[in-house]
């Protein structure tokens, strides 16, 4: 598979626009970019049936965060307080860096 350039990260505070959880807000736990797909704390949550095994001694329903797509959620920009979409702007020191396009905040320090 080709491994795609995502528009969020590791760490980044985003929300869903689209699906059951559409609204929800959190942080992106892991990055999945051969699938384009990402895990987002507290968001996708999905009930695992499993057996009782050496890792888990009890057995049972487990709930368990689901990558969600990475076309389903935006960065959520604290300045705005609202999803925005992002430009990446080059600065002085020739670095790269996401910018919030509304307000111009930048999200990489």
């Amino acid at each position: 598979m080709i491994e795609r350039t995502m528009h969020v990260k590791k760490n980044d505070v985003v929300v869903v626009i689209a699906g059951k959880d559409k609204g929800r807000t959190g942080k992106i736990i892991k990055v999945f970019p051969k699938s384009s797909r990402v895990l987002v704390e507290k968001v996708n949550i999905i009930k695992r049936h499993t057996r009782p095994s050496a890792r888990n001694k009890q057995g049972g329903i487990v709930e368990k965060e689901s990558p969600l797509a990475v076309s389903n959620v935006m960065l959520y920009c604290m300045k705005c307080t609202k999803p925005v979409r992002t430009v990446k702007k080059i600065l002085e020191d020739s670095s790269k860096v996401r910018v919030c396009k509304k307000c111009g905040e930048p999200f990489d320090k």
